[in-house]
């Protein structure tokens, strides 16, 4: 009876590993279907033939993915049915092993009725057991519904030749090198924007679909970001226009990074339509822009929350001994706390 027990059990895990399995590979679909739907909106967009024909071959390889997902899907379920089939089988065993049990005892009524309600509280333990355990596996699913695969960081650069001129260069390099460092760098993607317009921010945020929106340049005392004209000149954009934009676009956009000068108020205004945003109390000097920002997203990228994320970056801001580690303000929105978000799922091998 115990093995019987004991294999019915280690069945019924194989299969709640199975359904699990195959949870991830539904996910992996959706993934592969918003991404020919974004190939397919970029080929609309757009006349070039060498884009078009680079986003065919972006939705064929997408398309081969989800065939080869669906066979997996498939393989998961043969696999599924068939576990289901051997737990019925052993379920038939224990039943003729109880019966077999309880002819045996008959004899000895009282001995019977406690091996009974004993052989009862067994298996009401082991059904409460395998309940909470589906109910648990079912949770982390869902918890890993909200972390993408693969997350993209939009970094958005702006640098008019009419103000004084930033090392944003610096800054995305450093960005770059320090996530490729990182335990988790297959799991985020880094796209840039340059010489940035106001026409082009809602593009970018369409195109990419973020979940990182990171500004990097000038801002202004008066709650404002410097954008560029087409001739290069400088170009301030309000803090409401931002918090509209923010509010349109942020299906996605989890984490809202302003480096720029006088940012706080941009940041917390944004943080009531996305869980974290990050902005600058005063001014901020390259370097200290630089390194904070750098770190902040070496941390993310080896896993850890965005509130150590941001406390790490802090501490390697005065491990370089510049005092502007107060300068940085993190915002998060109501009923959410900043050492439960976690913006990296790492990569399936």
């Amino acid at each position: 009876m115990d093995s019987y027990r004991n294999t019915f059990v280690n069945k019924q895990k194989e299969l709640s590993t199975l359904s699990s399995s195959k949870a991830k590979e539904q996910i992996k679909l959706s993934d592969f279907n918003k991404k020919i739907n974004s190939a397919s909106d970029a080929i609309h967009r757009t006349k070039i033939a060498s884009i078009i024909l680079s986003k065919q071959r972006e939705i064929t390889r997408h398309q081969n993915s989800i065939a080869d997902t669906n066979k997996k899907i498939a393989d998961l379920e043969s696999k599924m049915v068939k576990k289901q089939k051997e737990i019925f089988d052993y379920q038939i065993k224990i039943d003729k092993e109880q019966a077999l049990i309880d002819k045996k005892q008959k004899a000895d009524t009282d001995k019977k009725q406690k091996e009974h309600q004993r052989n009862v509280n067994f298996i009401n333990e082991t059904l409460t057991h395998h309940s909470t355990l589906h109910t648990t596996i079912i949770d982390e699913i869902q918890q890993l519904k909200k972390i993408p695969e693969k997350i993209t960081i939009l970094f958005l650069a702006s640098n008019p030749i009419d103000q004084l001129q930033l090392r944003l260069d610096e800054e995305a390099r450093a960005i770059a090198e320090m996530i490729r460092k990182t335990k988790h760098r297959d799991s985020i993607k880094l796209e840039s924007y340059w010489a940035l317009q106001t026409i082009d921010l809602l593009q970018a945020l369409n195109e990419h679909d973020p979940t990182i929106v990171h500004f990097s340049g000038h801002g202004s005392d008066n709650d404002e970001i410097v954008f560029q004209t087409k001739d290069g000149n400088a170009k301030l954009v309000s803090k409401e226009a931002i918090v509209q934009t923010m509010m349109s676009s942020s299906d996605n956009i989890r984490l809202v990074f302003f480096n720029t000068c006088y940012s706080q108020n941009q940041a917390e205004a944004v943080a009531e339509f996305v869980e974290a945003t990050i902005g600058m109390s005063t001014s901020i000097g390259d370097d200290a822009a630089r390194i904070f920002s750098s770190q902040f997203y070496s941390s993310i990228g080896f896993g850890h929350s965005v509130g150590k994320a941001f406390q790490q970056a802090k501490a390697f801001v005065m491990l370089e001994g510049i005092s502007e580690e107060s300068t940085p303000q993190l915002f998060i929105k109501t009923g959410l706390k900043a050492e439960e978000i976690i913006l990296v799922h790492p990569s399936k091998k």
